[in-house]
């Protein structure tokens, strides 16, 4: 029996953690660490200091291999629990189980365990009736205070956003509930590339014609649909020869080649370019003797070139890979990242691992996630400073030459502030708090709280807000109401009178005034306009005229403006901010 492994520091600070968070906390919690990371021994060490039942899902039978070996390899014995396997024990204090074996044979799942560990735990769904949430419902019935603890790469999925809500350094990510609470602890991909735990990535630009997959409709998962993708595809073989053809000029140097295809028919074309003893085609379809076969050659290194579709980006391990070449569209970091990971696992003489991007896809491997779609391709990260809590924000957004951010796309702050003591010791399940500072916000009209843009009833009040689009809708069937698209606005003064227009895209203006010697009227104008100064920002309290004036560049403008026939002249009485809608805004293809 071999002695166990000795865990990196990291790994160590990542149980450290787990056992820090349990022990005040039944709340679920995930640990983020970048593919070859080693997370199935942070599983080992966490199994072997468990004193009762533990159960570690997975969704391929070769993470439940692998997370069962490191185990074993502390000379303890655990279950394996998995059909593609053969095997279904769990006797053992430690199972390590496939989500659909278990899934399937549930009756057989009726002890008390105190402990789910999920691998790869970007896969679990908040739906109720997934697969890994009937196994934790199912379980809590037998102990209603138990742990369950996820390990990811990539804590992120474009179709729901982050999978978790509440993160350890002081960050809300998201006001909706998701499958698991808190991030108890992370690690950058740059942390483990810079102190050596992985290869660096060497990011080459291809030297040849690249696939142009802009055109083609993207689904909710930021993905595109295999006919259309092959329709493409199919008019570019020259462009598809080309690649393989430097690839292969390339691999002469290399050790072993991963290849990322789009399609069943896109792989199959590539493969037909390459040398066929030293190549393998996988597929979803591949019979599964045949696949294990095939990897396993791979890994002896009696193949060169791997070639699949959608199969081979999480539970595979070559640290011999030190090429990948990426020949399908994608616009999910997380799944980028996935396929870039396997080829930074260490192996003696690697020194690097080639990545060359076939696809165009505007990835920045390094850039931190945000947590939403990517609004359009000009977007990036930009940071962004709350003015109430000061907490440093990651949204998508925009920047002048000179790195300036001139406009975002953040909602709300999601720093974290900590309960205000009043003398008496916190409760164990006690959290913080989300910073309740709002960038971009709709007003209650009952009681004038400030809510997300999307929000059906006031949070605070209770109070129903009226839908934008009902607002738009109403007004478009009056004769007697305008509505214009806002392509922005100016603003004029006459002593205390502050006229500001609002400029159609067509060309139309509506007018408006706010007396400044008013105070009621100055107030309307700072709630409407102050308060949303520099994309919420840098609020202002406007007491002067000329103080408006003078920051006209950096005023908000509404999307919506619509306005009332009043005798000879049009009356405003709304301004849409922040729309987000089925109408169509100014200047919008």
């Amino acid at each position: 029996m071999n002695a166990p492994f000795k865990l990196r520091p990291y790994q160590q600070e990542a149980v450290e953690a787990t056992l820090k968070h349990f022990r005040k906390s039944d709340e679920s919690a995930v640990i983020v660490l970048p593919t070859g990371a080693g997370k199935s021994l942070v599983i080992a060490e966490l199994a072997r200091l468990a004193k009762r039942k533990i159960l570690v899902l997975t969704h391929v039978k070769e993470l439940v291999e692998q997370n069962h070996a490191k185990y074993e390899s502390y000379g303890l014995t655990g279950g394996i629990f998995s059909a593609g396997l053969k095997r279904k024990d769990n006797r053992h204090q430690v199972t390590f189980a496939s989500v659909q074996s278990v899934s399937a044979n549930l009756d057989q799942f009726k002890d008390e365990y105190s402990l789910v560990i999920i691998d790869e735990c970007h896969r679990v769904s908040g739906e109720d009736t997934s697969q890994y949430q009937r196994i934790i419902e199912l379980l809590k019935q037998q102990n209603d205070s138990l742990k369950v603890l996820g390990l990811t790469a990539t804590p992120y999925r474009l179709a729901m956003g982050w999978i978790y809500r509440y993160h350890y350094r002081g960050f809300v990510r998201s006001e909706q509930d998701k499958p698991f609470v808190h991030c108890i602890y992370e690690l950058p991909l740059s942390y483990m590339i810079n102190r050596g735990y992985l290869t660096k990535p060497e990011l080459v630009n291809a030297a040849v014609a690249q696939y142009d997959f802009s055109t083609l409709a993207q689904d909710r998962f930021g993905e595109y649909a295999e006919k259309d993708v092959n329709e493409l595809l199919s008019k570019h073989q020259r462009v598809t020869r080309a690649i393989i053809e430097q690839v292969m000029e390339l691999a002469a140097e290399r050790k072993a080649v991963m290849i990322f295809a789009a399609t069943v028919a896109h792989a199959k074309e590539i493969t037909g370019y390459l040398p066929d003893q030293e190549t393998a085609l996988i597929t979803g379809a591949t019979d599964l003797a045949e696949r294990d076969s095939l990897i396993q050659r791979f890994k002896q290194r009696q193949l060169k070139y791997l070639v699949n579709v959608s199969v081979l980006t999480t539970g595979f391990d070559a640290p011999h890979v030190d090429f990948i070449a990426i020949l399908r569209p994608t616009q999910s970091v997380s799944l980028y990242q996935q396929i870039v990971g396997r080829g930074l696992r260490l192996d003696d003489g690697k020194q690097d691992c080639l990545v060359i991007d076939y696809a165009g896809n505007s990835v920045n491997l390094h850039h931190p996630e945000v947590g939403e779609k990517k609004p359009d391709p000009d977007s990036e990260p930009v940071q962004v400073f709350c003015p109430g809590c000061g907490f440093a924000n990651i949204f998508w957004g925009k920047t002048d030459s000179e790195g300036r951010v001139i406009e975002h796309y953040g909602r709300r702050c999601q720093g974290l502030l900590e309960p205000a003591e009043e003398g008496g010791p916190s409760t164990q399940n006690e959290r913080p708090e989300q910073c309740d500072y709002r960038f971009r916000f709709k007003a209650c009209p009952h009681c004038g709280a400030e809510n997300d843009i999307a929000a059906r009833n006031c949070h605070q009040c209770k109070g129903a807000i009226i839908d934008p689009d009902d607002q738009l809708r109403d007004a478009l069937r009056l004769k007697n109401a305008m509505v214009i698209r806002c392509a922005g606005v100016t603003s004029s003064a006459k002593g205390d009178k502050l006229k500001i227009t609002y400029h159609g895209e067509d060309g139309e203006e509506l007018n408006e005034s706010f007396d400044f010697g008013r105070p009621a009227q100055r107030s309307v104008f700072n709630k409407l306009f102050g308060r949303r100064y520099a994309n919420g920002q840098a609020p202002k309290e406007f007491s002067k005229v000329e103080h408006v004036l003078e920051s006209e560049a950096l005023m908000p403008a509404p999307d919506f403006v619509i306005a009332r026939k009043h005798k000879h002249y049009w009356q405003v009485q709304e301004r849409i901010f922040d729309y987000r809608g089925q109408y169509r805004k100014a200047n919008e293809v």
